[in-house]
């Protein structure tokens, strides 16, 4: 793991930061929503509603251009929401041609292609306000029967994110890639890594909600294209106490020394909220289950330069070690977000068992967990799974009064999509007794300085801590040594809900 720490360091030198600063805006959007999605309407009712969120996105993108923004972010699924059958989105769908192929300002011409009065009114947006706009929205091509890959019905359709520059031209599209039980889009044919130029900032990649869990496109658009500036459109379902939307949004940005924007859709009823601007050092982020309206956040941004070579191109030695084996294209699809689907395994689903050494199997995220209790005002812990062991230090800085446990997984994780996990977490438990360590919960009293580390196989190794009240902290330090990646955190002002490291073994997904 040596060479690992020396790769990050070389990393991190190779990267060169920008003097100037550029100022992003995201919108948390509480879309509009389609009550019987199920229902096929018309092209007119379709459009219908499509206006209404679009009015929305006219009045922040005006707003944001009030305060100097350059570029905005809108979020996935905003133009009509959720739930929807294959047939019955088939009237939101717009045809587009491929940026790279076909130059196309919709706005100056909107008759060159037919039925796209959306692509039209979001390039008017950008154009009229002088920003670039990012806005997520469906996309249909037909295709030929000689093609293998053919749907029955004769076409491909796709979640899309579009990108359009000051003028207003389509400069980029991107296909999300993992689709989350979406049957209503395909799965493109081929990953796609879309990186598009800014005027005022350089290169910027792109990919969509749960893209941002698997190497392709996500990490691979960072390791292997050199992009230091995502743009993030999602739909973001947030499970505690490890995936939140804030908690993963600025722990993958921190991990990478990225830049992020990051915005996702408002509706608490099903426990979507959650966006940010962030940077490597600072997080600017949204969260709030209370308010029934949406949110514009608007941020400073240091400007990243792309690096001059590619991360596998800086050394081989790591990439060697941990040869990466490209996974398969994800089967999932469907949008069916039933809520009953996305609570926590129940007790009787995965027991609660007593171990050795005072350990215990509890459920955590649909895992099954070894946890340990910690005890006491300060002391040391260990915890083991399968290859991956995990230890924590810990001090209260005042009396105890919550109670905490340390948990490992090392193994497959099989719901909602297939992903090799590795992750240490120090979590507090939803009660008083340790049958309900595991479980979700936001509140916290407990000051707690801590280091925790684990012997992972994985150098891809996601740093969160989230305070009561959905506040997220930074680590004081994360490093590898001697074989172990550290994290050490001192200092808090809010009591702790988790600390984890969430490792991702893509290799072996």
């Amino acid at each position: 793991m040596h060479g690992v720490k020396w790769l990050l360091l070389v990393w991190q030198c190779a990267t060169v930061w920008g003097l100037d600063v550029y100022i992003a805006a995201v919108y948390e959007h509480k879309s509009v929503l389609n009550s019987m999605p199920w229902v096929r309407p018309t092209r007119q009712e379709a459009l219908q509603h499509m206006m209404k969120n679009l009015d929305i996105y006219q009045l922040q993108v005006h707003e944001a251009g009030k305060q100097g923004a350059k570029i905005i972010v809108f979020p996935e699924d905003g133009l009509y929401g959720f739930n929807f059958t294959r047939d019955s989105i088939f009237p939101y769908l717009e045809p587009m041609p491929d940026p790279t192929l076909v130059t196309w300002n919709p706005c100056l011409h909107p008759r060159k292609i037919s039925n796209t009065e959306v692509l039209y009114q979001l390039s008017c947006l950008a154009r009229n306000n002088k920003m670039y706009l990012v806005a997520n929205m469906g996309e249909r091509q037909t295709c030929e029967r000689s093609d293998p890959w053919c749907p029955p019905d004769g076409r491909y359709q796709f979640n899309t994110d579009v990108i359009f520059d000051a003028e207003g031209s389509l400069i980029a599209k991107y296909h999300k890639q993992n689709l989350y039980f979406e049957d209503s889009f395909n799965t493109p044919k081929r990953v796609e890594h879309v990186i598009f130029n800014t005027s005022f900032a350089g290169r910027f990649g792109i990919f969509t909600c749960f893209d941002i869990l698997f190497y392709e496109p996500a990490v691979s658009l960072i390791e292997n294209y050199g992009v230091k500036q995502i743009i993030f459109p999602t739909a973001w379902i947030n499970q505690l106490p490890l995936l939140t939307a804030i908690e993963f949004q600025q722990a993958f940005a921190t991990a990478f020394g990225i830049n992020l924007l990051a915005a996702n859709q408002h509706h608490p009823e099903l426990q979507m909220s959650g966006s940010g601007i962030y940077t490597p050092s600072v997080s600017h982020y949204y969260y709030n289950v209370e308010s029934s309206e949406g949110k514009l956040l608007v941020a400073e941004v240091p400007i990243i330069h792309s690096l001059e070579l590619p991360m596998s191109q800086v050394t081989s030695e790591l990439l060697e070690r941990y040869k990466y084996i490209e996974p398969s294209v994800s089967q999932l699809q469907g949008i069916k977000v039933m809520m009953e689907q996305l609570q926590p395994l129940s007790s009787t689903m995965l027991p609660h068992v007593e171990g050795p050494n005072g350990t215990f199997h509890a459920p955590m995220m649909y895992d099954n967990y070894t946890f340990v209790l910690m005890t006491g005002q300060e002391g040391n812990l260990q915890v083991c799974s399968n290859t991956l062991c995990c230890h924590l230090a810990y001090r209260h800085s005042r009396k105890a009064s919550n109670l905490y446990a340390l948990g490992a997984f090392d193994g497959l994780h099989t719901v909602h999509g297939t992903s090799y996990l590795q992750v240490c977490a120090l979590v507090k438990c939803a009660g008083s007794t340790y049958d309900t360590c595991g479980q979700s919960t936001t509140t916290a009293s407990d000051i707690i300085d801590f280091k925790l580390w684990g012997n992972f196989s994985t150098y891809h190794i996601y740093t969160e801590i989230l305070a009561a009240e959905m506040n997220l902290y930074r680590a004081d330090t994360n490093e590898w040594l001697d074989d172990n990646f550290y994290m050490t955190k001192q200092g808090m002002s809010a009591g702790l809900v988790t600390a984890a490291l969430f490792g991702r073994w893509y290799k072996r997904d």
